[in-house]
């Protein structure tokens, strides 16, 4: 005997949207209620971390250690993508921002649900960059925490938020209804209860598939209803009510993530943002010639007495200890000053040999950086640690004098 048709949707219940009051039965065994413990954590944490970064003025601050390019100073020694963190390095800024904002978009899209799949490819996108150019070279490998991220993310590019608890869920929902279509939301059942109400079952064959063995494969009523776009190759009403909706819901969510993150910034750089690093780079006006000759001590780069030879850079106090000062020198070049330790000043040629480009001293990393292709010089001597320079910089005789002024003698 045919088993009875099940009830027409007209005759059931209005369906309640799903919290964590009405667990449905077997809610463990659905995507969207089994992932929904590590949607939140993702969530959270890309939130925070994108507000962070933006509440921290040092992060922007090239001068602090924990700035975005002293990260990259740092990352293009053991990275794979060094070449090109080298190119980037000039734009430091503009990619921090461009981070702390993804990072902000992806934890709010997670948190709410919104537009998941994209959410989570915009998460794997950013954990991987990480990992490529923080984490790379962590040893064992799972000791980084970013391939855990990257990882941890796939579950939601695969199933997305499940329409649990979520803005896709409402949206999705909203949408079939308009459509005439009912509530699309998946619940776990077991095929032999498909069976028991289904009324094409009968003596294990389907009479919907001309007799066919009744299986999973292929039944009428699980493969019913609306089939996924991959299978469609086109969108239909639902899809485009969804896109509509959905599209303005996320205007509106964008507006208030920028509303919420402007004023975390606001408030985190007022009362509770890290302190600003102070500059570690002064700037020498214009310099003019001595002829007096000096009085040396063997083996010391300063000097002390009458007035040294060379050309008047200016007042030593302009070089802070621990940073650097640029200058212009005789031939036309830039180039640059530095004070490693109280009382001993160092003078490089800032053109770097392999482009032209003016070197920059990175105080975080404690390195002479070229911004246009990231390579770096020792402060000690010049010499190049990471290329394509093919040589270190040219170093210049620096000398101080009684009254505390610097000599410059190229």
């Amino acid at each position: 005997m045919a088993r009875p048709a099940h009830r027409s949707s007209k005759n059931v219940a209005a369906h309640q949207a799903p919290s964590l009051a009405r667990l449905p039965r077997r809610g463990w065994a659905l995507a969207g209620w089994a992932v929904l413990p590590l949607r939140a954590f993702l969530g959270v944490t890309f939130f925070y971390a994108g507000l962070q970064k933006l509440s921290n003025p040092n992060f922007f601050d090239a001068n602090s250690s924990s700035s975005i390019q002293a990260q990259m100073i740092a990352a293009i020694r053991v990275s794979p993508l060094h070449a090109l963190l080298g190119h980037l390095l000039q734009f430091a800024t503009p990619i921090g921002i461009t981070i702390a904002i993804g990072e902000i978009a992806v934890g709010l899209g997670t948190m709410l649900g919104l537009w998941t799949r994209i959410a989570a490819f915009g998460g794997m996108v950013i954990s991987l960059s990480l990992f490529l150019t923080v984490s790379f070279h962590s040893a064992p490998y799972y000791t980084g925490a970013d391939i855990v991220y990257l990882f941890a993310w796939a579950p939601l590019l695969i199933a997305g938020s499940g329409h649990v608890l979520s803005l896709d869920g409402r949206i999705t929902r909203r949408a079939s209804e308009e459509a005439g279509r009912g509530d699309p939301t998946p619940y776990a059942l077991s095929f032999a209860g498909i069976q028991d109400f289904c009324g094409n079952y009968q003596n294990g064959r389907c009479a919907a598939q001309q007799g066919a063995p009744c299986a999973p494969h292929g039944c009428p009523v699980l493969d019913g209803g609306h089939s996924s776009l991959l299978e469609r190759r086109s969108l239909d009403e639902v899809d485009r009510r969804t896109v509509v909706i959905g599209s303005a819901a996320a205007a509106v969510a964008g507006v208030a993530g920028l509303a919420v993150a402007g004023a975390t910034v606001g408030i985190g750089r007022a009362v509770g943002g890290s302190p600003k690093a102070s500059s570690a780079t002064g700037t020498f006006g214009g310099g003019t010639a001595s002829t007096t000759s000096p009085t040396t001590t063997p083996g010391a780069t300063t000097t002390s007495g009458p007035t040294p030879t060379g050309t008047l850079l200016g007042e030593s106090s302009t070089v802070p200890v621990g940073g650097a000062a640029t200058f212009t020198a005789p031939n036309g070049d830039p180039g640059i000053v530095l004070q490693p330790v109280k009382g001993q000043f160092l003078a490089y040629d800032a053109i770097c040999p392999h482009a032209g480009c003016t070197v920059a001293y990175s105080k975080g990393a404690s390195l002479m950086v070229c911004p246009c292709h990231g390579s770096e010089f020792k402060v000690s001597n010049g010499d190049v640690i990471t290329g394509p320079a093919p040589t270190g910089l040219t170093k210049y005789t620096i000398t101080e004098s009684s009254d505390g002024k610097l000599y410059l003698k190229a």
